[in-house]
């Protein structure tokens, strides 16, 4: 009984620490809907507000249904997942009056619980040393720097290695809500992207955002901004090193770097480019795809998700776009399918095995913390991307330099993808 106590008292503070987690975003966007409505609704008409109201309604209703067949199927996964095992304790029980299986089962319960509420925590704080590439230490040289970005060159990982000057270069273009450090996960363990370039002697470069919140530059940039710093850096790494750079462009960053090689400033700079994880049409991501049409069309607007900072430049809120996904995927997302999906991590786990690897610590220390706030110039980038698709001749739903963008650019250059 003190074991099963237990285990419930450690349940139910995990639960309020994940429900609180989910629900600060929440919080935010009632925030910036009741900001924005208030400047809107009394100027709208009538019934086109009570339809767009209605539609919010019924769009709500089958969130609030979806999270509570996610929530119970997750319940059900890892109740099943423990019933042999109270099934033989509770026998034990009855017909030999013996409760050493009982205590056992219990004890279990109680240690996965606190394995999942204060264990996984305290490992997710601490791989914050390994996870990332800690610029602050000055391993990797600081080599440009515009108002809005720094280049670092990657140093290798492993000592034995040698930067071939004579190599061709790589210029990685990170994301900008999930941060760079995804980019260099774990160096240590030889499970970071841009490492893996840098360690077979690659000279591999990051362009890095200089902290929103404190960069009024980086608040109002735009898109052509992002490809005048490209270029710049493109132009130094060309200086250092006598040949094109590789343009490699992960996830939102991908995207930002297409538009920027179709726009034509980077010619005679860029012969390469990769992308990875890049959503280059967001109209075909089928979970966004879905929530973005059962949203009313009013409702569909980045306004819905701009912080207005202390100097009263606007910004997009990076920990609420980053909800806006787990939304799509409300089923998997809401707190208590989260929470059973952990304990069934660690339910599953091998006796004796190590209770948390350092993959999901460092996974989780991302998802955590390294959300960070967009120019709204950049937002509006990806929100278009998202909502207009790419056209049959290839043209893009954005313009840079005042000029359309267009796929067939990449062919008529003759640059490898």
């Amino acid at each position: 009984m003190g074991n099963l106590f237990t285990a419930g008292q450690t349940q139910l503070a995990g639960m309020a620490k994940y429900t609180t987690d989910f629900f600060i975003p929440y919080l935010l966007a009632v925030n910036y809907f009741q900001r924005v409505e208030q400047e809107r609704l009394f100027s709208a008409d009538p019934q086109d507000s009570a339809d767009a109201y209605l539609g919010l309604l019924e769009n709500n209703i089958e969130l609030m249904t979806r999270s509570m067949d996610g929530s119970v199927r997750m319940m059900l996964m890892y109740l099943k997942n423990e019933a042999n095992g109270f099934t033989e304790a509770l026998k034990q029980c009855l017909f030999e009056f013996n409760s050493s299986k009982m205590k056992a089962f219990s004890a279990r319960q109680a240690d996965l619980m606190n394995l999942v509420v204060n264990e996984y925590p305290a490992a997710i704080a601490a791989i914050e040393p390994e996870y990332g590439f800690h610029f602050e230490q000055g391993h990797h040289p600081k080599v440009d720097e515009t108002d809005r970005f720094i280049l670092y060159r990657v140093t290798p990982s492993l000592p034995q290695v040698k930067t071939r000057q004579d190599a061709k270069p790589v210029l990685i273009i990170p994301p900008y809500v999930l941060g760079a450090n995804i980019l260099g996960f774990l160096p240590g363990e030889q499970r970071s992207y841009a490492h893996c370039f840098a360690d077979q002697g690659y000279p591999t470069y990051i362009r890095i955002l200089k902290p929103i919140d404190t960069t009024p530059a980086m608040q109002v940039m735009s898109g052509e901004d992002d490809a005048r710093d490209t270029r710049q850096f493109c132009e130094t790494i060309f200086k250092n090193h006598g040949k094109q750079v590789t343009l490699n462009g992960y996830c939102q960053g991908g995207y930002n770097a297409l538009c920027s090689l179709l726009s034509g400033i980077l010619d005679g700079l860029v012969d390469a480019f990769i992308t990875c994880v890049s959503p280059m049409d967001g109209t075909r991501s089928q979970g966004l795809a879905r929530f973005l049409a059962r949203l009313p069309k009013r409702f569909n607007d980045l306004e819905y998700g701009t912080k207005v900072l202390p100097n009263n430049n606007l910004v997009a809120d990076g920990q609420l776009m980053g909800w806006v996904y787990k939304l799509k995927s409300i089923e998997q997302e809401i707190p208590a399918a989260v929470f059973y999906r952990d304990l069934m991590m660690f339910a599953r786990s091998r006796a004796g095995a190590q209770p948390v690897n350092k993959t999901a610590a460092a996974l989780n220390y991302w998802l955590q913390n390294d959300r960070t706030d967009l120019p709204l110039g950049i937002t509006e980038i990806s929100f278009s991307a998202y909502n207009r698709p790419i056209t049959s001749d290839g043209r893009l739903p954005v313009d840079l330099f005042g000029g359309k963008l267009e796929l067939k650019r990449i062919q008529e250059k003759k640059v490898p993808c």
